[in-house]
């Protein structure tokens, strides 16, 4: 699943090979020349991870980063951290106040392709295009297939993202709310209740292949996908 990135660069020509490099890997990049316009892009869209240059004008990546680990709405972004800065010193202080990994400049696209799809297992798996089996179940991201004990089974766009979500943390129990933030993203505004319609949905498409009971309903808490078999 593409992840929406946000490089935060004040160089024109590092930032536009940064953006080149993270739409052939098949993600959406977004750009900020400075923490101020990072701000700015922040209030209307919260990407998947950011790519914070240490040296900026203005506020300074390492002081941008503390800001938005303090805030509740950006805390849990993904930050990896970009600098010619290689003193384990200041790799530290980046690790401190919660940046994910640490780029030195100068580095290859295939590096920071490989430290972007770490971080993305780590903190977002869903947004990798790792395939997922569970139980015979399959998920395929690159090819948008399901298939379940080699039934291929079709599925809408939102019960694709739904499933594959689900795949990607499996026993563990998502609330409605969180999987609106996840699936639908915290940007649209839909009832809970839109969640109960898609996740009969999503059973209803698994039972051609008999999975549809890997999606469990947790009373009073939320839903969770089942890789323990009964």
């Amino acid at each position: 699943m593409p992840a929406s990135i946000l490089v935060i660069e004040d160089e024109p020509a590092i930032q536009e090979l940064l953006a080149l490099n993270i739409t052939l890997a098949g993600h959406t990049p977004m750009r900020a020349i400075s923490a101020e316009h990072a701000q700015e892009l922040l209030r209307n869209a919260i990407p998947d991870l950011i790519l914070l240059d240490w040296m900026l004008p203005g506020m300074s990546g390492i002081e941008f980063a503390r800001k938005l680990k303090a805030d509740s709405s950006t805390k849990q972004i993904p930050i990896i951290m970009l600098t010619a800065r290689g003193d384990e010193f200041d790799k530290v202080r980046g690790l401190e106040v919660g940046a994910d990994d640490y780029v030195t400049k100068p580095f290859s696209p295939k590096e920071l392709n490989a430290r972007i799809k770490a971080v993305l297992r780590r903190r977002s798996p869903q947004m990798t295009d790792d395939p997922i089996e569970i139980q015979g179940l399959h998920l395929d991201p690159i090819t948008h297939r399901v298939k379940g004990n080699d039934v291929i089974i079709d599925l809408g766009p939102t019960e694709f993202r739904l499933l594959h979500f689900f795949m990607s943390s499996p026993e563990r129990v998502h609330s409605r709310s969180q999987l609106l933030d996840k699936v639908w993203g915290d940007r649209v505004f839909v009832e809970d209740r839109t969640v109960d319609v898609h996740i009969r949905r999503l059973r209803n498409a698994l039972s051609i292949s008999g999975h549809e009971d890997l999606i469990q309903t947790v009373r009073g808490a939320g839903y969770r996908l089942s890789a323990v078999k009964n």
